[in-house]
């Protein structure tokens, strides 16, 4: 297995119930490094640039007023298959469907208000991390 590095949000819905450390706890306990993080509150341009992949989606909108309605905390995870593990960690996308243990299950409020976004392919992960941290900002 390769180290890896991937993408990890922490969502509104999670900053305003003061869950990053949390949060942070479980990812740290499954073997993620967190090698680049930041808080901060994304502008609508910042939310429809990262999320353009689903512009022509229903829910595009409201994903997009949901992610600028309060501070998020991006970072950079990094481990033996980072991308794999921390999308094991969070858990379903429908916290209904998640698994015990798992982020979603513990933290989530909603299937919008799923506390967490993680990058989907090791592809995503290196255009998603660059859209927030310049190489510089990852500190191994």
């Amino acid at each position: 297995m390769a180290i890896e590095r991937t993408l990890s949000i922490i969502k509104p819905d999670a900053t305003r119930r003061n869950l990053t450390g949390k949060i942070n706890a479980m990812l740290e306990g499954a073997g993620l490094r967190i090698v680049a993080q930041k808080r901060l509150r994304l502008t609508r341009a910042q939310a429809e640039g990262f999320y353009d992949v689903h512009a022509e989606r229903p829910f595009f909108n409201d994903l997009c007023t949901f992610m600028t309605s309060g501070p998020v905390v991006v970072q950079v995870l990094e481990g033996e298959s980072a991308v794999a593990k921390n999308r094991e960690v969070m858990g379903a996308t429908n916290p209904a469907d998640a698994a015990e243990g798992t982020i979603r299950k513990e933290c989530a409020e909603s299937i919008e208000a799923n506390s967490v976004h993680g990058s989907d392919s090791s592809e995503n992960a290196a255009k998603e991390i660059a859209f927030f941290f310049a190489e510089e900002e990852i500190v191994g």
